[in-house]
């Protein structure tokens, strides 16, 4: 059977159609990675200790195939989650910064966690960058209930 008829059960199955470890296996080792600052030969111990036998250079053929898979998995329930709470907010904050001589404005949004959720940077500090800034990160993120600025004017 291939990966287009399968059911929609089995396709989140459908990136490790090819490999013969369990999708479950390779997505934990791919998450103590992603998640963990391990090291390979450490994670391919922490998987040796629970029965699972791989060297570390297969830990990170795995990591490098499938890490911002499960990158992606993670940051998506952390966002729902976080809409799921009352105060769901934001904080942006913009900051002048030179690159190669020249100022750029970076823009900068913290959610009520202080978990960064986006920067972006603008060679002119204008109105269409922030609106652009807004729209990537509603885009990304979806709206929150509040958004706490300084009061800049852009």
């Amino acid at each position: 059977m291939s990966p287009s008829k399968l059911g929609a059960q089995e396709l989140s199955c459908a990136p490790f159609w090819y490999f013969r470890t369990r999708p479950d296996i390779i997505r934990l080792a791919a998450m103590m990675q992603v998640r963990l600052p391990l090291s390979l030969p450490n994670v391919s111990g922490l998987l040796q200790e629970r029965g699972i036998d791989i060297s570390p250079e297969t830990a990170r053929f795995w990591w490098s195939r499938f890490g911002s898979l499960c990158a992606a998995q993670t940051r998506r329930k952390r966002i729902r989650q976080r809409r799921a709470q009352s105060n769901w907010q934001w904080h942006l904050d913009e900051v002048f910064v030179k690159i190669d001589g020249e100022t750029h404005s970076l823009w900068r949004a913290v959610d009520h966690q202080a978990e960064v959720l986006e920067t972006f940077v603008a060679k002119r500090r204008e109105g269409k960058a922030a609106l652009k800034f807004l729209r990537k990160i509603i885009n990304r993120c979806g709206s929150p209930h509040v958004i706490v600025t300084d009061k800049i004017r852009s």
